[in-house]
């Protein structure tokens, strides 16, 4: 495994694809395209994952209420791609069940029953077991609730660990040749008939000239911006933006099933067993008017979210027991509908190119279930202009540290439990989940705890935070904490300071 000294240094020659957008999409197609054997610069102006991609409900689904909108084709291949994701990342994507109480909702319950019928039949589902019916009354699934009467659908979907699923995809990337540049961001672009010339600032304020065959512009809510940045653009493809905002619980019921809520306003909540000990309850759906940036929660968010624990939890919740609150600004395609919760969460991938033109491909909407299908149909879009590139080869190719045997977690973990008998369980059992079969990059020889070096706070040991530099691009307390890992809801007060001078000092060491 080559560490990041060697694979993000700059190019020193034009490359084929400059990617402008570290989140799921760009990271996905950077992979796809370097697996290819293309050269790929991809280039971030915060950190991976900065926003959208790790603010979403962290669900690998067909999106069951899409049906209601009649979104059979993206149904269908988010469907096909659930389990196929879960076999590639076997260590960040699991499957959960999700039930699905009536006694509150808004739809009948043959209608709520035949759209289940569909989704368990228009992706080919293999592993995952099929819907359900319950009585909440004398069922486990119906602990917690308030009232309990009534039936329930339950059915299956996978979670995923989002923030991690990108750091992967750009790992693999890397691996195979791309250059990852975060905290480095596109002032401009210039094109002509043959190729792009690309002003970028580096994390250094040093502004680089980067030539480029190809330029995909998959920046997220800031597609549009990008647009505006290069020359001969045109814009006729809408954005709309729509801010999601989750909440984090102390935990409102026993089990590690989820919830899909019916709220009388038709649309949908989830409760889901979150980081051990809360559950995350969201999202919202709030249109948002203002420039791309960093969103936050609002009140009126906030009330909706603890109206519907309320109207479905025994367990009392206010605003004070908010543990943490997240939000994402979703970057969709404007299809004109005047619900912000109707918008398509369908793709659009937009190649502008002409004789006198190279070509740039713009990415609206999308969704981390479909990311790598994305990828793909992207680099269709492009083979026109890209000629000498390889084929599609991602179906199936497992990601960094997903490849073990059946892609069986549990077995898994059982052999790192046997190999390192003197390290606490829980934390074993966090390391492999997040690190999959590279987790002995860690471990390594460990015979203790002692032997991963000082612990910053809540089991975050030097060992893992140097793993982090060097493979995972980790540059602050907030990349390790909130991204890389949910640690920050867990470590004791003062640990992000104590990791961000730990940070500091190792970065004056390496200078």
């Amino acid at each position: 495994m080559t560490g990041l000294s060697a694979m993000d240094q700059w190019p020193t020659g034009p490359v084929d694809l400059l990617i402008v957008g570290g989140g799921i999409n760009g990271t996905g197609i950077a992979r796809d395209a370097a697996g290819r054997g293309l050269s790929v610069l991809l280039v971030e102006q915060d950190d991976l994952a900065s926003h959208t991609s790790s603010a979403s409900t962290k669900l690998i689904h067909g999106g069951l209420r899409y049906l209601e909108y009649y979104e059979f084709r993206l149904v269908r291949e988010a469907l096909i791609e659930r389990e196929r994701l879960w076999g590639m990342a076997p260590h960040i994507i699991w499957p959960l069940r999700f039930v699905l109480p009536q006694n509150q909702s808004p739809r009948p319950a043959w209608i709520v029953r035949l759209g289940l019928f569909l989704y368990d039949h228009l992706g080919g589902r293999e592993k995952l077991p099929g819907t359900e019916t319950v009585k909440l009354a004398s069922s486990p699934f119906g602990a917690g609730l308030s009232p309990r009467g009534g039936k329930a659908f339950v059915y299956s979907d996978c979670w995923v660990e989002d923030s991690r699923l990108v750091a992967l995809n750009a790992l693999d990337a890397a691996e195979r040749g791309a250059t990852i540049r975060t905290r480095a961001r596109l002032t401009g672009a210039q094109r002509s008939a043959t190729g792009w010339t690309a002003d970028v600032i580096d994390a250094d304020g040093l502004t680089r000239q980067i030539a480029a065959r190809v330029l995909v512009n998959a920046a997220g809510p800031w597609v549009a911006d990008v647009l505006g940045r290069t020359s001969g653009s045109r814009n006729d493809r809408g954005v709309r933006l729509v801010k999601g905002s989750h909440i984090v619980v102390p935990q409102l019921y026993d089990g590690d099933h989820a919830f899909m809520l019916q709220n009388d306003d038709r649309r949908i909540v989830f409760a889901i067993p979150y980081e051990g000990n809360f559950t995350l309850v969201g999202t919202t759906d709030e249109a948002w008017g203002e420039a791309p940036g960093k969103a936050e929660i609002g009140a009126g968010e906030t009330k909706y979210l603890l109206e519907t624990i309320a109207r479905y939890f025994a367990r009392p919740v206010a605003e004070a027991d908010i543990a943490w609150s997240y939000s994402g600004i979703r970057p969709l395609y404007d299809d004109k509908s005047a619900n912000a919760s109707a918008v398509t969460r369908d793709y659009v991938l937009d190649v502008d190119a002409g004789e006198d033109r190279a070509p740039m491909l713009s990415i609206f909407g999308g969704k981390i279930t479909t990311y790598r299908k994305l990828a793909e149909h992207a680099m269709r879009e492009l083979a026109p202009f890209l000629r000498d590139a390889g084929k599609a080869w991602t179906a199936g190719a497992a990601l960094p540290g997903g490849d073990m045997p059946d892609a069986d977690f549990e077995r898994f973990l059982g052999g790192v439990e046997v190999r390192y008998p003197a390290i606490p369980l829980a934390l074993l059992r966090r390391l492999a989940r997040a690190y999959g079969t590279r987790v002995s990059a860690i471990l390594g020889e460990a015979r203790s705890v002692a032997d991963l070096g000082e612990d910053l706070g809540g089991g975050l040991h030097v060992a893992e935070v140097d793993y982090l530099v060097a493979n995972e691009w980790a540059r602050t307390a907030e990349d390790i904490l909130w991204r890389r890992s949910k640690l920050g809801l867990h470590v004791p007060s003062g640990t992000a300071e104590r990791l961000d001078l730990y940070l500091g000092q190792r970065a004056a060491v390496a200078a």
